[in-house]
């Protein structure tokens, strides 16, 4: 019996399948707009261009501050719920179960006007900026716990018989394992940080969503400035997702060939 081998698709045939999803996707919205009469005019957005960057520039500020910051969160957190002191443990999961438990606008009316108030923290940039960290570490944390949770230990025992450090260990070992497992559901949390940030319009953090709608107040465009500025969160967010692509072959390439050592 003949073994079939899968043959990756030729460019022509990717480039073709490209163009007919958009085609399908653009014509879908052309027949959707068409059909209940709506004219859309987006050249009333060009005289808001600078107002519409520096709400853009602030989401990427905020949503790459809150990326870096929810990391640690959740790396600290997820290491947390694995300690055998008691009390670490059990306010790591405390943590994890009641902001997962909880909506993103509550915890921004809670955190903002109650905790903030209390602790005189007053810019609201460094707020947001914390309330999205402390909401997206949670469940970066149990990417990261799970990852680690799915390392065989056996890879720890072939690393330490050949003699690897502690360091060694990590470096050639659980990061390279970890990373393979975990990037793609880390990606899809980033592109939820970069979407979410949009909430903090709501205690009026000047981001682009925030942007948008005193925009729309303003030209009356409503439909128009926000298909604009959800084009702008999938570049973002497409963004995200090529570089996650890029990071996973490196990775899984390295973990490939660190089973040989």
């Amino acid at each position: 019996m003949k073994q079939t081998v899968n043959k990756e698709p030729s460019l022509a045939n990717k480039a073709a399948s490209g163009i007919f999803v958009a085609v399908v996707l653009i014509g879908f919205l052309w027949f959707s707009v068409s059909s209940i009469g709506l004219e859309l005019d987006f050249s009333t957005l060009y005289q808001y261009r600078q107002r519409l960057w520096e709400g853009f520039l602030m989401t990427v500020i905020i949503s790459v501050a809150s990326l870096f910051v929810s990391l640690v969160i959740g790396s600290l957190t997820a290491m947390g719920q694995n300690s055998r002191i008691l009390i670490i443990s059990y306010f790591c999961r405390a943590y994890v179960q009641i902001i997962r438990g909880t909506p993103l606008l509550v915890q921004i009316y809670f955190f903002y006007y109650i905790i903030g108030t209390a602790w005189g923290v007053d810019n609201r940039y460094v707020a947001g900026v914390v309330i999205l960290s402390i909401f997206e570490g949670a469940y970066i944390s149990e990417i990261i716990r799970g990852g680690l949770a799915s390392i065989d230990r056996q890879q720890y025992e072939v690393a330490k018989s050949i003699g690897l450090t502690p360091v060694k260990t990590l470096q050639l070992v659980t990061i390279p394992i970890l990373m393979a497992r975990i990037l793609p559901a880390l990606a899809g949390q980033f592109a939820s940080i970069i979407k979410d940030s949009s909430l903090l319009s709501v205690i009026a953090v000047i981001e682009l969503t925030q942007t948008v709608q005193e925009i729309s107040a303003d030209n009356f465009r409503m439909f128009e400035n926000y298909l604009f500025v959800g084009a702008l969160y999938f570049i973002l967010t497409f963004g995200v997702s090529l570089l996650s692509g890029v990071l996973e072959r490196r990775y899984n390439h390295e973990y490939r060939v660190n089973q040989y050592l």
